[in-house]
């Protein structure tokens, strides 16, 4: 995944450090104390030009991303603001890059090439103070995207949808490699978790979404916001999990609507289960039990056959090749 290249992102003064201490190292190397102050200056203004334009570049492109990754983006920090960070921290850079041999050449033509040394580098030092804030903020954004589950594109996926607590958590415990954290209060997952199982007929992915709640989309969060992005973009089936009990808090009508919200938002099957069923089951739909492992196997025969159709991609591909 692109995120996990993206470099620590420097503050202001961590930049303006690094470039002052190696123009400083080629300084003591100079005898002519003026055309050391004029050199220094020119490698300073290089080396910002240069700093900044990579961590410009350690950033992928957002309009290129795959769809779920650039929603997820745009849901977590909204991609305009980033290419307004981005964008700042480029103008800094061209600064820098423009104003660097004016700056020097000012220098070697000054009485005291000493004093005009430091008040270039004022200038050099004032402009990339200037996007300190977008650095700080890229960093922090870095630190988020790194740490996104790598989704396998080509894997036949199983999305979980459902209300919070109704148990998406603990199936995926039951029946992958993943291990989210489980609990008896609401929206436990705050991002999707990812976890592969296989079987006779290939490698499976599960992806577990935080719980969402039947309502507007305006008055959604961005964590019932990546659930949706997740089930729009990743799944070749969902599961949508059903609490018939009312332990999950949520009545079950709410649920029901939420179901019918979540098949319009997708060509794809929904799988219907509902969990709890040692408490209480439905009759018409698969029942199970992620406390006591009762029904799990009947719903996993039943979301792998799914997977002996076409994986999402897979039949416009073979199209083609036809073709």
């Amino acid at each position: 995944m692109e995120f996990e290249r993206i470099p620590t992102v420097p503050t202001a003064d961590e930049v303006l450090d690094r470039c002052l201490r190696r123009a400083a190292v080629k300084m003591r190397l100079k005898i002519n104390k003026d055309r050391a102050n004029q050199d220094f200056v020119r490698a300073v203004s290089y080396a910002i030009h240069d700093r900044l334009v990579y961590v410009m570049q350690s950033f992928p492109d957002f309009d290129t991303l795959p769809p779920f990754y650039h929603d997820t983006v745009e849901i977590l920090y909204g991609i305009p603001r980033l290419k307004k960070s981005l964008g700042a921290v480029g103008w800094a850079a061209r600064w820098s890059r423009d104003h660097g041999p004016g700056l020097t050449i000012a220098t070697r033509r000054a009485e005291d090439t000493a004093i005009a040394r430091k008040r270039a580098v004022a200038r050099l030092s004032s402009v990339v103070h200037q996007v300190d804030r977008d650095l700080r903020y890229l960093n922090e954004v870095r630190n988020v995207l790194r740490k996104l589950p790598h989704v396998d594109d080509d894997a036949f996926t199983v999305v979980i949808a459902g209300y919070p607590n109704v148990g998406k958590s603990s199936f995926i415990r039951r029946v992958s490699t993943a291990a989210p954290e489980v609990a008896s209060y609401p929206f436990t997952t705050k991002g999707i978790i990812v976890g592969h199982r296989v079987t006779d007929r290939g490698r499976m992915q599960f992806i577990d979404t935080p719980g969402i709640l039947e309502r507007p989309m305006e008055e959604r969060n961005r964590i019932e916001r990546q659930a949706l992005c997740a089930i729009m973009n990743l799944a070749d089936v969902i599961l949508f999990l059903i609490d018939a009990s009312g332990h999950c808090g949520y009545p079950l009508e709410d649920q029901f609507v939420l179901l019918d919200e979540v098949r319009g938002l997708t060509e794809v099957p929904v799988t219907v289960a509902v969990n709890k069923s040692d408490l209480l089951a439905m009759d018409g739909y698969l029942n199970m039990s992620t406390g006591t492992g009762e029904g799990l196997d009947l719903v996993l025969e039943t979301l792998l056959a799914h997977q002996e159709q076409p994986v999402k991609g897979q039949s416009e591909h073979m199209q083609s090749e036809n073709q």
